[in-house]
């Protein structure tokens, strides 16, 4: 089964935003992906990975690397400009063994965070709350990212 990440860059590149079943990628570029997160622990909750599929730190190129620490950089910058956090989490998980989601295809998780914020609300048994939809948020950052090449 292909991964997430791998199946939605090949759904195209950045959907329309009124097209629901489209993947949340806010920027496709030769060597570096990024998607708003599915099921964010944050409003504003991202994921940078390479394009190739790939699961070990150190498969990475040093190209890859300098272009994933470079929409790292643009990721924040964005999240900062429009949602004004307080602060970040920037987190790699590798393995299972240590929280990876996905294992089999590195990424980063950027999440704003802010002072009080208790990452999301239980209503009911594993339900969470966000108070902004998943397509605002890809439409409040999009612009940010298309003027990356």
């Amino acid at each position: 089964m292909e991964c997430f990440f791998c199946s939605s860059r090949k759904k195209g590149v950045i959907p329309p935003l009124s097209d629901e079943s489209k993947p949340l990628i806010l920027f496709c570029g030769p060597l570096t992906m990024v998607l708003l997160n599915k099921y964010p622990y944050n409003n504003g909750h991202l994921l940078v990975a390479p394009v190739r599929h790939i699961a070990k730190f150190e498969e990475l190129t040093p190209e890859e690397g300098i272009d994933s620490f470079k929409m790292l950089r643009a990721a924040i910058a964005a999240l900062t400009e429009k949602m004004k956090p307080d602060g970040f989490n920037v987190g790699l998980n590798l393995g299972k063994a240590a929280g990876a989601g996905v294992e089999d295809h590195i990424h980063w998780h950027v999440v704003p965070r802010w002072h009080g914020d208790v990452n999301f609300m239980p209503v009911m048994s594993e339900v969470k709350v966000m108070p902004q939809h998943l397509r605002e948020t890809l439409s409040l950052l999009l612009p940010l990212f298309e003027r990356h090449d």
